[in-house]
């Protein structure tokens, strides 16, 4: 028999994308589009925990914070398998980083991306396709069998 892979971006549905005005009160806007894009997703609160880190990071180190900047978030979606992704306006200062910083460290800042990578099945950053900015993003896998019995569903079968 053969193995199949715990996702497949064949069968991904067509993106879902928004586009938010680069401000601090966007960010939960952002996360509440991912929550409706995951609704029956078991991985809908790393989700949009990954979402607001993302976002914080765009109006934050980015000239998507500036004065009429933004920031997208695009969802992608398949049994299995979700990526998001937020797209920014980028920087000629910073590429993302996590930080790896020591568990006892008290200081506010310098872990989105530490949760990001700890959270996520994948996760990146790299220029965006039309060459105004970058876009990071994250993968989550989980197992389809027990989302669909969470959901109410049949399970997928081989």
């Amino acid at each position: 028999m053969e193995e199949r892979t715990p996702y497949s971006t064949e069968t991904a549905s067509r993106p879902a994308r928004r586009r938010f005005p680069g401000l601090p009160s966007q960010i939960a806007y952002a996360r509440r589009f991912v929550a409706r894009q995951l609704v029956s997703s078991p991985e809908l609160t790393t989700a949009t925990l990954l979402t607001s880190e993302l976002a914080t990071n765009a109006i934050t180190h980015s000239d998507s914070g500036r004065a009429t900047g933004k920031f997208e978030v695009c969802v992608h979606l398949a049994p299995g398998w979700a990526r998001v992704e937020v797209r920014d306006l980028g920087s000629t200062t910073e590429s993302p980083e996590p930080q790896h910083r020591d568990p006892y460290d008290t200081s506010e800042h310098g872990r989105g991306l530490d949760l990001v990578e700890a959270l996520s099945s994948k996760w990146g950053a790299e220029p965006r396709g039309d060459g105004r900015g970058r876009k990071v993003w994250f993968e989550l896998v989980w197992d389809r069998d027990t989302a669909a019995a969470n959901a109410g569903e049949a399970p997928l079968s081989d």
